[in-house]
């Protein structure tokens, strides 16, 4: 196998971070995963791969089939943070690995939708989000629950407000107008909890730790 690099597929999680990190653990970046992506690769000696993203509905989804196929091969194949993070959670029996929070999530619960960690991006790179999704939504009104800035009903009624959008209208100005309109809250202190929204953003908490921890490498003993 050849260890030297990981190719990992990447698209709007990665929005906003340091370059360097790709180049520091030896990263080499493609797009969001599609369907054919994983049997275009299996020419080549087998390597490593991580799956971060992956298209949804513009083009089909990357296949169990090719990432069952690429594992027989000898691939190592890592799935974290949207739709590697699914395929992880799905296939991990077969031999991928996964790996932070949202595989962890997907893992302990087979029924958790799909599109919890959907949103709409731009359709090149850097393929800057647009929305954001139901899974960074949840884990920040829980905390403005367990605060006691909103009652538990209060943030019911904002989750099955949002949940029952199309994925792409679940942005940050949808989430401030809820929090005034069905949370109650001024709207100084929805523009001061919206400005640390990036701690709720779980997605790329997990691709930070996969470079910086870099779990594939070999462990010496």
């Amino acid at each position: 196998m050849n260890t030297s690099s990981v190719s990992l597929f990447v698209g709007p999680t990665s929005w906003g971070m340091d370059a360097t990190l790709w180049a520091d653990a030896g990263v080499t970046l493609r797009p969001p995963a599609r369907r054919g992506d994983i049997d275009a690769l299996r020419s080549v000696e087998p390597g490593i791969l991580a799956i971060a993203d992956g298209t949804f509905h513009s083009y089909p989804a990357v296949g169990h089939a090719e990432i069952r196929t690429a594992l027989a091969e000898g691939w190592q194949i890592w799935g974290l943070c949207s739709m590697g993070a699914i395929r992880a959670a799905e296939m991990h029996t077969l031999g991928m690995r996964g790996f932070g929070e949202v595989f962890e999530a997907y893992a302990e619960d087979p029924d958790l939708d799909d599109d919890e960690v959907a949103l709409m991006h731009s359709s090149e790179p850097p393929f800057r989000p647009m929305s954001e999704p139901m899974f960074h939504i949840r884990r920040f009104l829980a905390d403005l629950t367990g605060r006691q800035l909103l009652a538990e009903e209060q943030t019911a009624a904002i989750v099955d407000d949002l949940k029952q959008r199309w994925y792409a209208d679940r942005t940050l100005g949808a989430l401030k107008n809820a929090l005034t309109e069905r949370g109650g809250l001024p709207a100084a202190v929805v523009r001061a909890e919206l400005a640390n929204f990036d701690a709720f953003r779980t997605k790329q908490h997990d691709l930070l730790r996969f470079l910086k921890e870099q779990p594939w490498q070999p462990t010496v003993r």
